[in-house]
């Protein structure tokens, strides 16, 4: 049976919800609830975090889970998997699992088309058209899932997923969906060399500046001289590879001793224990803290009273990078002085010398210097940080990325719906 007319449901999949870490969909979903569009939440992942950012609380969609690993919910699987037999897409969907588990022999392959099964099997039927965030995994449920159904599929890629997928996959994967979305001009240009360039458009996610407080009107000014009121240096971020925490431990070291400095990092991620070695065998555990995940207010409130903001990022030895970290955004709109590497889609947003310091990534000496030239001048602080709340207000509020999305989504579901009724 075919929806009704009226039936504009959409799908965002995403590989876990919710996710302190991306906010920025968080973000998306909300903006695009409160335009009037009618969205469910599918996630391959249950969350891992205790806390949540006010935005999560404040979506409506429902959130359905698809078994994380088959084997903890074989009956839901089986049932999916017998229901997509009967499905005229089953062989089509076959056919592509086959070509991708060939070049990629991987039980991960394997649980991708089980989600899809049960995916396919209780999507709503109202539902003719899937949103999908990343083009690795996510992507592949999606499409395996569309196979199955006919139902049309649209994605954002961001960043590790264009970075470390395979090229033939992400061809594979544009030739059959709709268009898609990614948030840096780096992105976007390998995107465009693997699809039809009009199928890949720069969208930034931009920041919701109405969700966060305004900059404080003033800061001390802190120039690192006085022991009991050291510069605050404070950076968010997964500790991860493609962050460059190690990079920022060795420049944090190399401070001068005349400059008195603390450093808070919030975020979790597999090197916390690492950093906190490298800290310690550094000689600089009393000076850092490591504060773990963080709610969005608290990490407002650590950005208000701080006097820098740090963030090294650099490519992973896998590959892995960063697209334009929301962080620095948020940093911004705290007008707080950044210093980060020219690298990934930072300088798309920050401007050497205009809105904040930018060195060469896995450079931990010019991060070094950037850090200490910065701590010495509370004025030039100053004016970084003011440039870099005015351009985040002038050219990367979020409004404008979700006017793109809100008028591709309504035209994709409308065009979705005129086809299954033409059938």
């Amino acid at each position: 049976m075919l929806p009704s007319p009226a039936a504009r449901r959409i799908a965002v999949v995403v590989k876990g919800y919710p996710r302190l870490s991306e906010t920025f969909i968080a973000q998306e979903i909300l903006a695009l609830e409160q335009r009037g569009l009618d969205l469910e939440i599918w996630s391959l992942r249950h969350p891992t975090e205790r806390a949540v950012h006010p935005m999560h609380k404040a979506i409506r969609a429902r959130v359905t889970y698809l078994p994380e690993y088959l084997y903890e919910e074989p009956l839901r699987v089986l049932r999916g998997a017998f229901w997509s037999l009967g499905q005229k897409g089953f062989g089509a969907t076959i056919k592509a699992f086959w070509r991708d588990l060939k070049r990629d022999f991987t039980a991960n392959r394997v649980r991708r088309l089980g989600q899809a099964f049960v995916m396919a099997r209780e999507l709503p039927a109202e539902v003719r058209h899937l949103h999908v965030h990343y083009l690795h995994t996510p992507a592949s449920v999606v499409r395996y899932a569309a196979l199955l159904t006919g139902r049309t599929w649209t994605f954002s890629a961001h960043a590790k997923d264009i970075w470390t997928t395979p090229d033939w996959e992400k061809r594979e994967k544009m030739a059959e969906a709709r268009w898609g979305v990614t948030c840096t001009a780096q992105g976007t240009a390998h995107l465009q060399s693997l699809a039809r360039p009009e199928q890949v458009s720069l969208v930034y996610h931009g920041l919701h500046l109405s969700r966060f407080p305004s900059p404080p009107e003033s800061r001390p000014a802190r120039d690192g001289s006085d022991p009991l009121d050291p510069v605050r240096i404070v950076s968010v971020g997964r500790a991860v590879a493609k962050k460059g925490y190690g990079d920022l431990i060795q420049a944090l070291a190399a401070l001068p001793p005349d400059l008195h400095w603390r450093f808070a990092h919030v975020g979790g991620g597999e090197l916390l224990g690492s950093l906190k070695k490298q800290a310690e065998q550094a000689g600089i555990a009393s000076k850092v803290a490591f504060l773990g995940s963080k709610a969005q207010p608290d990490i407002i409130g650590l950005l208000q009273v701080a006097d820098l903001f740090v963030l090294p990022s650099k490519e992973a030895k896998s590959g892995d990078r960063d697209g334009l970290p929301n962080v620095i955004m948020e940093a911004a709109s705290q007008g707080l002085a950044i210093v980060a590497t020219d690298f990934a889609g930072i300088p798309e947003f920050i401007r050497s010398g205009t809105e904040g310091e930018l060195v060469p990534p896995s450079d931990w000496e010019a991060l070094s210097n950037a850090l200490n030239l910065l701590a010495r001048d509370p004025e030039r602080r100053k004016a970084l940080g003011s440039a870099a709340f005015a351009r985040l207000r002038r050219d990367f509020s979020m409004e404008g990325g979700i006017d793109v999305l809100e008028e591709r989504l309504r035209a994709v579901s409308d065009n979705t719906q005129k086809e299954a009724e033409r059938v």
